[in-house]
């Protein structure tokens, strides 16, 4: 499978780097968040951990605590303008388990799900998962999506259509503009076909805007839209598998769509989502890692390439930065930059061959030790 190609790169990493020494290596294949949680995470769970709450291990409603549902309902209210409450939030085991919980609530075996290249990979086996047909429109040459293309490709068999901003791999965030017109074509094609189509936005990275740019939710511009999240980037708690699916208090279904979220999160085995976490994230609804050291080390590697010539759009949100390969092959690229230990991962696991990306959630030395082999690339194969 495609998704297997990262994985594929940072395990070569890994072998690099016992053959060389870590310190000689240069992996930007994976987006394994480097910074630490915020320091509140660990105060929590230190008192916890010190003074046992009752019952805190034990299994709870499906959707998840209510008191966290409550703290999520309110921040999200206070993100968005929407009078999210309890009942619009389901907990999940992260953005993962959420598109999956949500992809077998809506999507009908052969229904279409429409994505924007180039996207994140693993969004073909979680439609596939539940028998749904992935069909891509391609984006404009600032991968923003193309509206005349999706309005062409939306048909009776359309189901949802999956946007995600912050976006992987591009780093590109879509304007409030642009989801006002995406949402005014959702309903003109609701009305002319006569059937419901779901907006799904993957915002596991919505917090991680540069340059003072604010957040735009989905919401005020379509009702029938759904949020999907996880803590994995904000909090830099990737591994502990804790997010949720926030339902527009104004879909046309709510209560309906809501319960099929809730029930195909049980019946997919994740039960419910991990109880300590939940417990902890209720408190963190308002905290965030860093944002500015990501911001220091995009502006880094972005400068960088662009003094060797590399063509690459500026990331304005996330922590991936999609140049182009200065190069006719892709194979002959990810060679050249194997040569001196730089791992990144080809566009063409994105659905964009002719670029690359990388991962720039890494420690400093790692981005700084990657320039050279980005520069003899970018001399062997010429500026572009």
């Amino acid at each position: 499978m495609a998704t297997d190609a990262i994985r594929k790169w940072f395990e070569q990493g890994n072998a690099l780097k016992l053959q060389y020494g870590d310190d000689k290596v240069f992996d930007l294949s994976l987006g394994n968040p480097i910074t630490e949680p915020p320091k509140e995470f660990n105060e929590i769970l230190k008192k916890v951990a010190l003074n046992p709450i009752p019952g805190i291990h034990k299994y709870m409603v499906n959707a998840g605590y209510p008191e966290t549902r409550e703290a999520v309902a309110e921040q999200l209210a206070k993100d968005t303008g929407v009078p999210f409450k309890m009942g619009d939030i389901v907990m999940t085991c992260g953005a993962a388990g959420a598109l999956n919980s949500v992809f077998k609530a809506v999507v009908n075996p052969q229904e279409e799900v429409i994505v924007f290249s180039p996207y994140f990979r693993e969004f073909d086996n979680y439609i596939e998962n539940h028998g749904g047909v992935v069909k891509v429109v391609p984006t404009d040459e600032n991968f923003i999506p193309d509206l005349d293309k999706l309005e062409a490709a939306i048909s009776v068999k359309t189901k949802a259509i999956l946007i995600n901003s912050p976006n992987n791999p591009t780093g590109v965030v879509y304007t409030k503009d642009f989801l006002q017109k995406l949402g005014q074509l959702l309903q003109k094609k609701e009305a002319e076909l006569k059937t419901q189509i779901y907006l799904l936005s993957d915002e596991a990275y919505r917090k991680l805007l540069y340059n003072g740019l604010k957040y735009s939710p989905i919401f005020p511009h379509y009702r029938n839209s759904i949020m999907i999240t996880s803590h994995s980037k904000d909090l830099s708690l990737a591994g502990e598998r804790i997010g949720f699916a926030a339902v527009n208090p104004e879909s046309d279904d709510h209560a309906e769509l809501t319960a099929a979220i809730i029930i195909s999160s049980r019946n997919l085995g994740y039960i419910n989502a991990p109880s300590l976490m939940q417990y902890i994230v209720r408190f963190l609804q308002n905290a965030e890692v860093p944002v500015a050291e990501y911001q220091k080390k995009r502006d880094f590697i972005f400068n960088a390439l662009v003094e060797m010539g590399y063509s690459v759009t500026k990331p304005e949100g996330a922590f991936y930065i999609f140049p182009k390969i200065p190069a006719p092959n892709e194979n002959d690229f990810m060679n050249e930059l194997l040569r001196w230990n730089v791992l990144v991962v080809p566009g063409g696991v994105f659905r964009a061959p002719g670029y690359f990306r990388i991962a720039y959630c890494v420690e400093d030395k790692v981005l700084e030790g990657s320039l050279n082999g980005f520069k003899k690339a970018a001399e062997k194969f010429g500026k572009h």
